[in-house]
């Protein structure tokens, strides 16, 4: 590899983690090559992209960017999954790191902080976006829904009322 690949390298890396919000850091050794299709297909499906890089192109790329925060997880044969979804990111490697014992979860950026192996398998327990915006909606709706059914019953508890005094006076 000459010195212009390697530095196209370090500039499409890092424009690409100077957008992403989240990454994560596997060791790959002892994976084959359909097992790494495998699982760049199932990160491929939550919209995250996997490079294997070399470490020292990887510390240049990460300059300015929050994946300085795990540089120091850049030894070994690294492969950098990155993306905005770390929830889905992380339980995507996650799923495949528990069917394929040679790749191991070293740790990850959030938001350019660094996150740990046991942080990354936490961030994969979460339930997904979808998910967490369901329940937050549905809380917001809570409140609102309940005034309104509190705001109806008085219509409704005057109709009955007014029904039980008909009621009563074609009984007498």
């Amino acid at each position: 590899m000459n010195k212009q690949d390697k530095q196209r390298i370090v500039e499409e890396l890092h424009a690409a983690w100077s957008e992403s919000t989240s990454g994560v850091v596997t060791h790959y050794r002892g994976l084959s090559v359909s097992q790494m299709g495998d699982l760049r297909r199932a990160l491929h499906n939550v919209d995250v992209s996997l490079q294997v890089v070399k470490n020292t192109l990887a510390r240049r790329a990460a300059d300015g960017t929050g994946f300085k925060a795990a540089e120091e997880l850049f030894t070994g044969p690294v492969a950098i999954a990155y993306g905005k979804d770390p929830v889905g990111m992380a339980k995507a490697i996650s799923d495949f790191a528990k069917s394929n014992k040679a790749l191991e979860i070293q740790g990850g950026v959030l938001d350019g902080t660094m996150v740990d192996a046991a942080g990354v398998n936490a961030l994969a327990s979460l339930p997904s976006r979808e998910v967490l915006l369901a329940k937050m909606l549905g809380s917001m709706q809570s409140p609102i829904s309940g005034f309104v059914r509190t705001l109806a019953e008085v219509p409704a508890s005057f109709v009955r009322t007014l029904a039980a005094i008909r009621d009563q006076k074609e009984a007498a």
